[in-house]
């Protein structure tokens, strides 16, 4: 039996989508600025595997004309179906992007904090509080995670107050000292606040331990978890697992799917611990199997701080070892190289940005061809559907 694999560079856009201006994303693009912004510094942006899967020509079509840079100083072969999709969800955050390629477009507004001091409303905060016998908490802005516990981080070890915070993300965040405070009192204050927060409708709560004993040597662990709106319908991922077939989760995607339709879980820290996990996850996957990775180091490391050359290596490290996914595919294979919004370093502010994504197909026998605009993400969960052998999801078409 075929078997699936979705390899998610997290916030890897690849242009602005048509509906770009109407979110402030007008003339946004992750790949596109990365690459014009190396090539102006004398470093190429050299991705020659994601060349030979298509990238360059998706971003192309995406943009409406050639990359500023090429992203391979040689002529590359592409061995793909390729093309890019833009978005219909109503927001560009992760659960959104992330549902809507697996077949379920969020057609609802999440709720969001105002970007302003005291953004939590107050009951909110003070039913945290005494829920969960906190002497108080910190924060209650938006703010950068890294910077927030360089801030606030000693305090917290002294106090014993909890840093919580947002973005332009639906999203509430709870930071703690792994040691100081403790993972596990940690998760059951941020499974408190998910359940406080339903009523706001926000999409998610996040766990963020760190350690370390000063601003210099605070850093965040790999012990991260979300908790997660389920999905309101049937994933690509439940069909598989209904189907008694393995799905397989590397990074954050169990959490991203509030642990429905997942038989096997990997966690790693960064790029090379997850690449790792894939590829031990991909040697063990079953005929049939599902194997879904999100790289978030794209998205959480570089794309909102900013970073556009922490970015571009990144990619280029990602793009060096894709030879040993291709290596570990098998005859009826199908894999896929996509994103599930942008987020622009050279954008302003933090936010994610309203881009299209690339949808790379590659495996064992794939030969190039041009896919086109896809009108949606779910286009890709619907292919991998019908190479899976699963009846159709109940958005999307089959992309070739």
């Amino acid at each position: 039996m075929a078997r699936a694999i979705i390899l998610l560079l997290d916030s890897f856009g690849i242009g602005g989508a048509p509906d770009a201006a109407k979110f402030g994303d007008e003339g946004a693009d992750t790949l596109g600025h990365i690459a014009a912004g190396c090539q102006k510094a004398g470093r190429p942006l050299l991705l020659p595997n994601m060349a030979g899967i298509g990238l360059e020509k998706a971003a192309a079509a995406s943009r409406g004309n050639a990359l500023a840079a090429p992203l391979s100083l040689h002529p590359v072969a592409v061995h793909a179906a390729y093309g890019y999709a833009s978005p219909v969800s109503h927001g560009k955050d992760t659960l959104s992007g992330h549902w809507e390629m697996t077949g379920v477009p969020v057609t609802f507004d999440w709720g969001y904090f105002p970007e302003q001091e005291k953004c939590f409303p107050v009951e909110l905060i003070d039913e945290l509080v005494t829920s969960c016998g906190l002497p108080g908490v910190l924060g209650e802005k938006h703010a950068s995670g890294t910077e927030i516990i360089k801030e606030l981080g000693e305090e917290h070890m002294k106090s014993g107050k909890p840093i919580v915070y947002t973005s332009a993300d639906s999203v509430f965040q709870i930071a703690a000292h792994e040691e100081s405070f403790g993972l596990d009192r940690l998760c059951r204050v941020c499974e408190k606040a998910f359940a406080l927060v339903q009523k706001y409708r926000i999409a998610r709560v996040i766990a963020r331990p760190f350690v370390g004993s000063t601003p210099a040597s605070f850093s965040r662990t790999a012990n991260r978890r979300d908790y997660a709106v389920a999905a309101p319908a049937k994933t690509l991922l439940d069909m598989v697992y209904e189907d008694g077939r393995t799905v397989s989760a590397v990074g954050k995607i169990a959490d991203i799917f509030a642990g429905r339709g997942v038989t096997n879980r990997y966690k790693g820290k960064d790029s090379a611990e997850l690449m790792d996990d894939t590829l031990a996850a991909l040697a063990d996957l079953p005929p049939g199997g599902f194997l879904f990775t999100n790289f978030v180091d794209f998205d959480s490391k570089y794309g909102h701080r900013r970073d556009v050359f922490g970015y571009a290596d990144a990619l280029q490290y990602i793009d060096s070892r894709l030879p040993e996914i291709a290596a570990l595919l098998k005859p009826g294979d199908l894999a896929v190289l996509t994103a599930d919004h942008g987020c622009d370093p050279t954008w302003s502010g933090s936010d994610h940005t309203r881009e299209n994504i690339p949808a790379l197909f590659f495996g064992p026998g794939i030969k190039e061809q041009f896919i086109g605009h896809r009108q949606t993400f779910s286009d890709i969960g619907q292919t991998l559907a019908k190479h899976l052998g699963l009846r159709p999801l109940k958005n999307g078409t089959v992309c070739f």
